[in-house]
């Protein structure tokens, strides 16, 4: 998040997430939008509800056109944004399983260590991560 994001109240404790960021040109609104919403994407263990998503972004912001401009600079990635059990989560694509499989020495990084899954519900998706996956 950018420094133009927070702002503190005199005893220099955070305030509220500044939403409207009205004194930021609409290019620099938007990205930064797009960042936080990408960023709790990207940090939460399970789906992030919409409802959830709403509290990062000003009430003029689409947010299906948030997600939409993540999904597009993800697409060359190994992962993309899919939205699943009622929110959005980033999840490893299928064609990458025999990477994670020669990494891990097992398949999808089963093996000795407690393991936790990023993707059961989606069909296309064989990735799991250790429990103690710094995420």
């Amino acid at each position: 998040m950018s420094q133009a994001s927070v702002r503190r109240k005199p005893d220099d404790q955070p305030a509220l997430l500044d939403t409207e960021l009205e004194r930021l040109p609409a290019e620099l609104r938007w990205r930064e939008w797009m960042g936080r919403v990408e960023a709790v994407i990207f940090a939460a263990s399970e789906p992030v509800p919409r409802e959830v998503l709403a509290r990062l972004v000003g009430r003029n912001c689409n947010l299906d056109l948030v997600i939409d401009g993540i999904r597009a600079e993800v697409a060359g990635r190994p992962y993309e944004l899919v939205s699943v059990a009622g929110g959005w989560q980033h999840r490893t694509r299928k064609v990458f399983g025999g990477a994670i499989n020669a990494a891990f020495g097992t398949p999808a990084g089963l093996g000795d260590k407690k393991t936790v899954a990023v993707g059961g519900a989606c069909p296309d998706v064989h990735c799991l991560f250790p429990a103690d996956h710094a995420w």
